[in-house]
């Protein structure tokens, strides 16, 4: 079953941040995501308030697991622990 790999982020460097988008991206294609929301308008109902929330679709929630573990996201990620504050999840979806 499909999965959505679902952040929400608080950038608090920038610069850091930027290289950290610049290393996920391909990270995510080579392990068969596809983002389908990046940032985009949002309406806060809930919880804490991140202004930037990503949505990734992969082909099950194994994909998109072994997608942050990989070296290459992990490599990504090394940019962005210090230069935001973040939630992400992975759920699996009915289609």
């Amino acid at each position: 079953m499909p999965a959505l790999w679902i952040a929400h982020v608080t950038v608090t460097d920038e610069e850091s941040y930027g290289k950290y988008a610049k290393l996920a991206g391909p990270a995510v294609a080579k392990h068969g995501g596809k983002f389908i929301a990046r940032g985009g308008r949002y309406v806060q109902l809930e919880g804490k308030d991140r202004p930037r929330n990503v949505v990734a679709k992969f082909e099950s929630v194994e994909a998109a697991e072994a997608c942050y573990h990989s070296p290459e996201y992990q490599e990504a990620l090394s940019h962005a622990r210090n230069a935001s504050e973040r939630e992400l999840l992975i759920v699996e979806t009915d289609e």
